[in-house]
């Protein structure tokens, strides 16, 4: 198998250094997008909330490495690893659990070309260790999460370049058109075993460990919900109707003044929308992308239906149904992120516990994340009203 079809969770050394290349070759791919649109220094970088200036985010992602495997931390703490950082204020700089956010804009960080030099010095000495490291799981552990953590910083890349309206690689720009038509599934139900099993390679911490659950019949749709579908809730008064929407979901729509999906505008009759700063027509059968939990609820609301839990969302993705279609967009989910029985944090001790219960579970994948992420155990999760990352949804019946 390729470098680009090997799951990350069971990558052998060999390809696990051809994936670590290849994750960092992607990393300087998008970062010099933001170069080549002036965007590689902190005061050119508008401060926002849902993203990180690339400048920082680029060393961010190199010092993560560095940490747990050639600093061998037992932890997230810096002080308690090992060696110490090839940059003297590294830990200063790009430690996310102690430099607050807004924070970022206004460090005294090396330049491009520095931080580029740190990236490669780190990956050399990374990969060198790793021809020593062996072939069990709890050895190879580090360069996994360090291959995790750097896939999902490409794919928070790929947000910014929308959000920032910044020109990105042609494949990413490409469309997830879903040309067959969208069923009711049923299944009956049954038991299903949720979560990840020891000695089955990498598993994040919130999957730990798989337990029993019974899932009762449901019926869900095949695919996600369109943009013409879409249109027709915002065309049927969607979003001016109250009762569809949440205490939560109101308020959150008079803030943002909502009237339709992030980036959509309706133009002469016709909407439109921006992708990676090129404005283009919507097509009318692709799934709608970048709506907020509230608005996939709203939608629900409307329709008669409702989002799946994520575990009928994992009972159908596991059934081997060739009609459930996933993949193109993250998927909202009704259940809130919670942990599986027996949590327990793992090294990266704030990957999880920190945002339980205030979080929403995502399942699926993106035309974004790299093929070696995807999962149907993978449990993604973000904030109800994130609408920045390429996300959609589908319903179920009620």
């Amino acid at each position: 198998m390729t470098v680009t079809q090997t799951s990350f969770r069971t990558a052998t050394p060999a390809q696990l250094a051809d994936a670590l290349q290849d994750a960092r070759n992607y990393t300087l791919t998008l970062f010099n997008c933001f170069a080549a649109a002036g965007l590689d220094a902190l005061d050119r970088v508008p401060l926002l909330s849902i993203v990180n200036p690339p400048l920082w985010e680029l060393g961010h992602t190199a010092w993560f490495s560095e940490l747990f495997v050639l600093r061998e931390a037992p932890t997230s703490d810096p002080a308690a690893a090992g060696h110490p950082s090839l940059l003297a204020q590294g830990d200063n700089w790009f430690d996310s659990n102690t430099v607050p956010h807004r924070a970022r804009w206004t460090l005294s960080l090396p330049n491009a070309g520095a931080l580029k030099t740190y990236c490669r010095d780190v990956l050399d000495r990374t990969l060198d260790k790793l021809v020593r490291a062996g072939n069990e799981d709890a050895s190879l552990y580090p360069y996994r999460l360090a291959l995790a953590h750097e896939d999902m910083h490409g794919e928070a890349f790929a947000y910014t370049l929308q959000t920032l309206g910044v020109a990105a690689p042609s494949h990413l720009a490409a469309q997830p058109a879903i040309s067959v038509p969208q069923t009711d599934i049923h299944f009956s139900g049954g038991a299903i075993q949720l979560g990840g099993k020891p000695g089955q390679g990498f598993v994040f911490d919130n999957e730990k460990w798989a337990h029993p659950m019974v899932v009762p019949a449901f019926s869900i749709d095949s695919t996600l919900v369109s943009n013409a579908q879409y249109m027709g809730f915002i065309q049927d008064g969607g979003y001016e109707n109250t009762q569809f929407w949440s205490t939560a979901a109101r308020a959150w729509l008079a803030r943002q003044e909502r009237s339709a999906p992030r980036y959509w505008q309706l133009d002469g009759g016709q909407w439109r929308s921006e992708r990676f700063g090129t404005p283009m027509t919507l097509p009318p059968n692709e799934p709608v992308r970048h709506v907020s939990l509230y608005e996939a609820q709203a939608y629900c609301s409307w329709a008669g239906r409702r989002l799946p839990t994520e575990a009928e969302w994992e009972f159908a993705a596991m059934s081997g149904n060739a009609a459930f279609h996933w993949g193109d967009l993250w998927e909202w989910t009704r259940s809130p992120f919670a942990p599986y029985p027996g949590f327990a944090p793992d090294r990266y001790r704030e990957y999880s516990a920190p945002w339980f219960n205030t979080h929403q579970i995502l399942r699926g994948a993106s035309l974004v994340t790299q093929a070696r992420m995807r999962a149907p155990l993978y449990r993604n999760f973000y904030l109800p009203e994130r609408d920045d990352i390429f996300v959609g949804f589908r319903t179920c019946a009620l």
